[in-house]
């Protein structure tokens, strides 16, 4: 067994073939996922692996090898749901705050005291430091709501993208402890799915062996034997050490991808059908609008504008289709944004600036990461860019800012200014009009807003933001049908 070697970010080998397999585009998407906990690139895959490891020691069915599978892919689809109430909480930086916590023992009181205490209000002077770490202590109510938070809407996803009950109850009490005093439920040893039991030990050794190496690993495995862990779990991953080529293959992040897409469980491989795509870009969306309460449904209404405004543009179904899974998935850069630059109730400084606009070059570095989605992650990441070259972060103009991210740009300006937020209400449609009609061929292009504003003023827009159900079809067929015309060039 060998130290983790960290790599750049988001490494591809390259793939070819018309068929796109779910397995694919999970694990690509799982990158995000990691972005969100402040884990180091290629830490859902890591663990998947170790996972699926211990699956087949155990001589566990294909059904259930399956089922864990997908579980530890998306194992962390909730964390989102509780990033801004931890920022609040500990008046912190979310992903580094997930990334420190996940190491700590939470049965050792004056370790997790002292983890906390140095969690608690970074950057700030003493006196909110010390209050941060009072509100902290006196509510430890709070922490298990916040991972039951997490795990239930990780649950509610791994649900909603079809997978069995056996995923979501895997992720539901992946927290969890042999001894129980674990997290949501306080479920004890073999009342625990032997699943979720899995999920713990190869989630935490991973990111203790990310961290410490080898040896801090290993220790801490045998140190939280029986507490933490289903100790026969423990001695199964253990009895690896001697395995160098297994451990090996954990730090080739450039491969890593495929080795999990390969060891995917089953003789047929699961498909990702068009409506299966759209559903997983729905969840994305849900999980990218939970990060701050400010941008609550904004993906989604984004993309529903965004598929209307296209359709009166003369789109033709499919484009109008890649605009749609665009949308959903245009901020989910913002995943590796921190929540106390989010949710910053004052104006941020031109560093916090700096950190925000890096948002559509993840959303660009992610997206361009996924076979299924990467012909439109230009036009995702292009959002913020302005007709006049005077937008960000690559200050493209004219003919380089392509039609799908003009509609793009012109959805995202139109529901930010009309959803309402906990610190104001949506602005009238006459009054965004307004405002938007001074950057009438500057920022936005004029046909793209000429088109959006005739869609506002006729109510289409705000019928829109009420629609609940997902799909493609749905929202195609909702109000008035956009005619089948030309097709409008994608990028």
């Amino acid at each position: 067994m060998s130290d983790a070697v960290v790599q750049p970010l988001f490494p591809s080998p390259g793939r070819e073939g018309a068929t796109v397999r779910l397995a694919e585009v999970i694990s690509a998407l799982t990158y995000a996922l990691d972005l969100t906990e402040g884990q180091r690139p290629g830490h859902t895959l890591r663990t998947t692996l170790i996972a699926l490891r211990l699956s087949e020691d155990l001589g566990l069915d294909a059904e259930s090898r399956a089922a864990l599978y997908y579980a530890s892919l998306l194992k962390d689809s909730g964390c989102s749901s509780n990033a801004a109430r931890m920022s609040a909480l500990f008046g912190s930086d979310d992903q580094a705050l997930k990334r420190s916590m996940r190491l700590v023992d939470w049965h050792d009181r004056w370790r997790l005291a002292m983890r906390t205490a140095k969690s608690c209000g970074i950057g700030l002077d003493p006196l909110s430091r010390i209050k941060h770490f009072l509100q902290v202590a006196r509510t430890p109510s709070l922490t298990r709501e916040i991972i039951q938070t997490r795990c239930e809407r990780g649950a509610q996803i791994a649900h909603v993208l079809g997978f069995p009950t056996a995923t979501g109850e895997a992720i539901l009490h992946v927290d969890e402890h042999w001894c129980g005093l674990g997290h949501p439920v306080g479920l004890a040893g073999n009342d625990i799915p032997l699943l979720s039991r899995i999920l713990l030990l190869a989630q935490t050794f991973e990111a203790y062996w990310i961290e410490h190496g080898v040896r801090g690993a290993t220790e801490m495995a045998r140190a939280r034997r029986g507490t933490w862990f289903d100790p026969a779990l423990v001695d199964r991953l253990l009895s690896w050490k001697s395995d160098q080529v297994w451990w090996d293959r954990l730090t080739d992040i450039v491969h890593l991808e495929q080795q999990v897409i390969a060891l995917e469980p089953g003789l047929t491989p699961m498909v990702a059908t068009p409506e299966r795509l759209d559903r997983i870009a729905f969840a994305f969306a849900a999980v990218i609008d939970a990060k701050t309460p400010y941008t609550a449904r904004h993906s989604t209404n984004v993309a529903r504008y965004a598929v209307r405004i296209m359709g009166a543009l003369g789109a033709d179904a499919q484009t109008s289709r890649d605009v749609l899974r665009a949308g959903l998935l245009h901020d989910i850069g913002k995943l590796g944004v921190s929540n106390r630059i989010l949710d910053k109730p004052a104006k941020l400084t031109d560093e916090e600036f700096v950190e925000v606009r890096k948002h559509p070059t993840w959303t660009l570095e992610i997206l361009r990461h996924v076979q299924a989605f990467e012909h439109f992650a230009d036009a995702a990441a292009q959002h913020h860019e302005r007709l006049d070259g005077r937008g960000y972060p690559w200050r493209l103009s004219g003919e380089q800012v392509g039609t799908m991210a003009r509609v793009l740009a012109v959805s995202d300006v139109y529901e930010a200014l009309t959803a309402n937020r906990p610190y104001r209400e949506g602005l009238t449609v006459p009054a965004v009009v307004g405002i938007m009609s001074r950057d009438r061929g500057t920022a936005f292009d004029p046909h793209v807003l000429d088109a959006a504003i005739a869609l506002a003023e006729g109510g289409v827009l705000a019928e829109l933001a009420e629609v609940t159900e997902n799909g493609f079809e749905a929202l195609q067929h909702h109000g008035a049908p956009p005619p089948a015309a030309r097709t409008v060039r994608a990028a």
